[in-house]
């Protein structure tokens, strides 16, 4: 009777009656994330200005949030596997908005760094969410692939939605407005959602280990906080102390999932080589990415004069081609192969990073269109591939975990780059040759400088302006290199790693 039921069951699931409509909540969700992602790196100048933050401490509100929500996705992947993936999708969506008002209305540095950390604690739950939300909606591959290439392409299209609001609203409103466009998108998540997503579970999951919880917040955190210490500062006790810590930490959580007869997350999962060579190129990835993403907005600003809106503008082109890219990655991957797909995008992106070293002050705008362009195509490709690598790696009641690794796999890819490469373009600004009388400040970032000039004599501003902007592109044409290294390297060993990998064709 078992075999005579079970391709009903199949067939049903396949055929599972508004999953698309379903999809559309998810698309929500992951338009919240990369939205908010987006305009911090836009509003930075005015928090530079309003807030008046060290360079260290503007570091921390850019990367706060992905040490935050590195250190929780697994846990939170996890307990969505064990309490409900609706219920802790929908309860998160709801935290984010309310958390986002803490951001907008910010006064002090300090309080903007509180706000972006608890913004991760709930953030990490709505990505390992979404994505396993998908692999119980869509049981057939191929609808699971297109699933997964929309999936990318909002947040591919929230990174160019993100800077165009928020640009406009940069240019009519202060700059805690762009966090309250979070608002209507969690708005409209929420009440949707109820009465569209099915909830999903795993049926046999065990109790939620909080020492296991405590392991993983503690070691990414501890780890990622000391190589970003090392990149920005050196060596030092207190940092080294810290870096054996997480590794401690990370090792403990490793051993202890290996006990448990219900761990947090199955290290089995990275026997397999296609899906540990998928969580590898996402972290290597959105490390080498990592710079251009935070200091683009910046140099588009501050270095070319653009407005912020057309800054905004300035960057769709990244983004129209991760849509494009990722709706047909799924089609090329089966006609081609998984290795050469993912590998080519990599290497789109390396060689795309290799053209930004050579842009200044008077570069016109093709060029630079063109490589976001390719960088956008590139990443679309190569993301929206593994991602379905991964998901299909693994069982259906294991979705969460598996989402919450390639999640984490991202965050903490964000959270290093900033670090390191964040680190390489402050230590190359902070050394230009300043006038007589200027302000520390404007050596902590080109935001500062350009504040310090406001106050400066005409000649004397001039001469602040010319000298921190070589500066900061400089670093960025330093930091752009560096990326492009991780990119082709990373691309090299994905031909390798991703060897024989093949996505799914049949139910």
């Amino acid at each position: 009777m078992t075999s005579t039921l079970q391709p009903a069951r199949t067939t049903e699931a396949v055929k599972r009656p508004g999953r698309w409509l379903a999809l559309s909540v998810l698309v929500l969700a992951v338009l919240l994330v990369a939205v908010d992602a987006t305009v911090l790196g836009l509003a930075t100048p005015y928090i530079s200005e309003d807030l008046e933050p060290s360079g260290t401490q503007l570091l921390w509100i850019g990367d706060v949030y992905s040490f935050v929500i590195a250190g929780l996705l697994v846990s939170m992947g996890s307990l969505g596997d064990r309490i409900g993936r609706k219920r802790i999708l929908l309860g998160g969506a709801t935290a984010f908005g309310a958390i986002s008002v803490l951001n907008a209305y910010a006064t002090t540095p300090e309080a903007m760094i509180a706000a972006r950390a608890l913004l991760g604690v709930a953030g990490a739950t709505l990505m390992p969410a979404t994505l396993a939300l998908i692999r119980h909606l869509f049981h057939d591959p191929r609808e699971r692939s297109l699933a997964v290439g929309i999936w990318g392409a909002a947040a591919s299209a929230g990174t160019a939605v993100g800077p165009i609001v928020g640009g406009f609203l940069l240019e009519h409103f202060w700059w805690g407005s762009v966090f309250l466009i979070n608002l209507p998108v969690m708005a409209v998540l929420v009440l949707v959602g109820i009465r569209t997503l099915p909830e999903s579970r795993n049926p046999d999951p065990g109790p939620w280990d909080l020492p296991s919880v405590l392991l993983s917040l503690v070691g990414m955190i501890a780890v990622v906080y000391a190589v970003k210490e090392v990149a920005a500062h050196g060596f030092a006790w207190p940092t080294l102390g810290a870096g054996v810590l997480g590794a401690a930490a990370l090792y403990g959580f490793v051993r202890r999932q290996l006990t448990l007869p219900a761990p947090l997350l199955d290290m089995r999962l990275f026997r397999n080589r296609g899906f540990s060579g998928a969580v590898l190129a996402d972290l290597l990835t959105v490390l080498g990415l990592s710079g251009l993403v935070f200091f683009l907005s910046q140099f588009l600003q501050l270095v070319q004069d653009r407005p912020p809106f057309e800054a905004g503008l300035a960057e769709l082109p990244a983004a129209i081609g991760a849509v494009a890219a990722g709706l047909v990655a799924g089609r090329a991957a089966r006609r081609f192969s998984v290795r050469a797909v993912v590998t080519g995008g990599l290497a789109a992106i390396g060689l795309a990073l290799a053209v930004i070293t050579v842009i200044d002050a008077s570069t016109g705008y093709p060029l630079l269109g063109a490589a976001l362009l390719v960088v956008g195509v590139g990443a679309g490709f190569s993301f929206t591939v593994t991602a379905d690598v991964i998901l299909s790696a693994v069982p259906k009641d294991q979705a969460g975990a598996a989402s919450a690794v390639s999640e984490t796999a991202y965050e903490l890819g964000a959270a290093l780059g900033i670090a390191v490469l964040g680190s390489i373009v402050t230590g190359a600004y902070r050394d230009f040759a300043a006038p007589a009388g200027t302000p520390a400040g404007a050596h902590e970032s080109l935001g500062g400088a350009v504040e310090a000039a406001s106050h400066l004599p005409a000649p004397t501003a001039d001469t602040l302006l010319t000298s921190a902007r070589e500066a900061f592109v400089h670093g960025l044409h330093l930091a752009s290199g560096a990326g492009a290294a991780v990119l082709l390297i990373t691309a090299a060993a994905a031909w390798f790693l991703l060897r024989n990998q093949r996505l799914e064709t049949g139910a």
